[in-house]
């Protein structure tokens, strides 16, 4: 049966032309919108009805799951679900789990109950269902953010976090950085296992080993970067950059650098991931490995207006652009610049 992507490739447009073209077809011009309807006729095309069943019964809601409001980048991801979202008349339930299961699987049972019309995740935690692998996990509209399993049958938006990771390494082994500590996430999620690979592939890449006793974890928050920066210097092993998994991380590294009369980029530099608003502003500003966290929502919700026309929705993945934006928080190691 003919799938959306093989409308796609037939009328030589990208998937989200036809998708747009399906969903509002007064955004997509006329000549467009001809080749798409003679492909969709030829090919014998037909939505999803059983996701299509679910619509006709909508709430015009859509749940987004994410742990806590705290972190700036959640409240960017979850403006651009809303971006989407109002475009297309989809009200947001924000649902804040704690970074409990319990949570999680509570409001998906909300959408297996028809009060929604699908899902969001951006969590710590998947749905147990999914996990699972149960029939409910396999039908329901849920599109996940950043974590998932390698065999989920959703379809799922997220960075490349190898890659980012790499990049950040790369800078930092480019400034000529050999003695390198590191601030990791929390073991269990999928993006701080990522990330923690691609520092040490990039790292190894130039010829660099990340020893052990220079890796702490911290939970993505500006407190435990400062705590964990804390227990790093206690050890009195010396380095001179600092590879951290998220950029409030790196801020709370920097305060604890300072405390010990550290400076920045002087004595230590210090990069992280995210660019975040206020990497830019802080003293010194934060090099930083820029995501397109906003994009990573409108993706999202995009992803899940989708499941109307798409039938092969679960095999969808959309990755989103990375960048390195060098400010002043790295420098060569002091006698080398």
């Amino acid at each position: 049966m003919a799938n959306i992507k093989d409308i796609a490739a037939h009328a030589g447009v990208s998937i989200a032309t036809v998708s747009r073209a399906l969903r509002k077809p007064d955004l997509v011009k006329d000549k467009t919108a001809a080749k798409i309807a003679a492909a969709i006729s030829e090919l014998g095309y037909k939505p999803n009805m059983v996701a299509a069943s679910l619509r006709r019964q909508k709430a015009d809601a859509v749940i987004v799951a994410v742990p806590d409001i705290h972190n700036p980048f959640t409240s960017l991801f979850v403006q651009g679900v809303e971006n989407v979202a109002r475009e297309h008349g989809v009200k947001v339930l924000l649902a804040i789990t704690e970074g409990r299961q319990d949570l999680l699987d509570l409001h998906y049972e909300m959408v297996a109950g028809k009060q929604a019309d699908g899902m969001i995740v951006l969590d710590v935690n998947l749905p147990t269902a999914i996990r699972t692998q149960g029939e409910d996990g396999r039908t329901l509209p849920i599109v996940l953010v950043c974590e998932y399993a390698e065999a989920s049958q959703q379809p799922r938006v997220r960075v490349d976090d190898l890659q980012a990771a790499i990049a950040a390494a790369n800078h930092i082994a480019s400034l000529g950085h050999r003695d390198i500590a590191c601030i990791a996430g929390p073991e269990r999620q999928r993006m701080s296992h990522d990330r923690q690979r691609g520092f040490r592939l990039g790292l190894r890449r130039a010829g660099i080993e990340l020893h052990e006793a220079l890796v702490e974890r911290g939970d993505y928050s500006i407190r435990s970067g400062f705590e964990a920066t804390r227990r790093l210097l206690e050890q009195g092993r010396p380095f001179t950059a600092l590879l951290c998994e998220n950029d409030e991380m790196a801020i709370g590294a920097i305060r604890a650098l300072a405390l010990d009369g550290l400076s920045v980029p002087g004595d230590v530099s210090v990069i992280g991931i995210d660019n975040l608003r206020f990497a830019e502003f802080c003293n010194p500003s934060l090099t930083t490995i820029a995501l397109s966290t906003d994009i990573l929502g409108e993706e999202a919700m995009r992803l899940m207006l989708d499941y109307d026309i798409d039938p092969e929705i679960g095999r969808r993945e959309v990755i989103v652009p990375h960048e390195l934006i060098v400010r002043d928080s790295t420098a060569a190691p002091r006698g080398q610049a």
